[in-house]
């Protein structure tokens, strides 16, 4: 089995340019897709066909995630797949080189699409895109809310599993300061990527 992470940054989380003390450079780095690896692994001492890999690259875009589609997903032939991409064509406005949501949706349903086609036995996996009320995400929160909105319309559409992420941390933060999920409104702390990682093992059930 081949689980396949795909994103941006919160995905990426280091993952190209750390490495060492069991995670090795160019693998899953120590993010959410680092802790999903670890509880599997921990759990199943027996199995050894379960592989992991992380493509997500730090400021990814739905354009720059299509861009790479085939070498970076498709051809490895994944059989889970999981996605978390959004934020930055939002974010990406502030220099003028953001996507817009309609786009955006567009481009991601041909991607699905296009996944299914290739991969038709693929397992997809969407999460949620999300941002924190303060940092340098709060005054994007709108936009994101609705990029938010179709993934979840595409996961429906698709057969995906869907991972709320977003009244995930709306939840935890009535109870508890944003900072602690988060250290800028935008990535996530360990507890953040924790949360996450969580969700997802909740969610798809290895």
């Amino acid at each position: 089995m081949k689980i396949l992470f795909q994103g941006d940054s919160i995905t990426d989380c280091g993952r190209r340019t750390g490495g060492g003390c069991g995670y090795e450079k160019d693998e899953v780095g120590p993010g959410y897709p680092g802790l999903i690896k670890s509880r599997v692994l921990r759990d199943n001492p027996e199995r050894d066909d379960i592989e992991f890999v992380n493509r997500a690259i730090t400021g990814s875009r739905i354009v720059d995630l299509y861009a790479r589609w085939r070498i970076d997903a498709l051809n490895l032939a994944p059989d889970i797949l999981s996605i978390l991409v959004g934020v930055n064509d939002s974010y990406h406005e502030a220099d003028g080189n953001g996507v817009e949501p309609e786009r955006a949706e567009r481009i991601y349903r041909e991607l699905l699409a296009w996944t299914k086609q290739a991969l038709p036995s693929v397992r997809l996996v969407i999460l949620e895109p999300f941002t924190f009320p303060f940092g340098m995400a709060e005054k994007y929160a709108a936009e994101v809310a609705i990029r938010a909105a179709y993934t979840r319309r595409l996961a429906e559409e698709f057969g995906a599993t869907f991972i709320p992420l977003q009244s995930l941390f709306n939840e935890v933060c009535r109870t508890s300061r944003p900072e602690h999920w988060s250290p800028d409104g935008a990535h996530l702390t360990p507890a953040g990527h924790q949360l996450v990682a969580d969700a997802w093992l909740e969610a798809v059930k290895i």
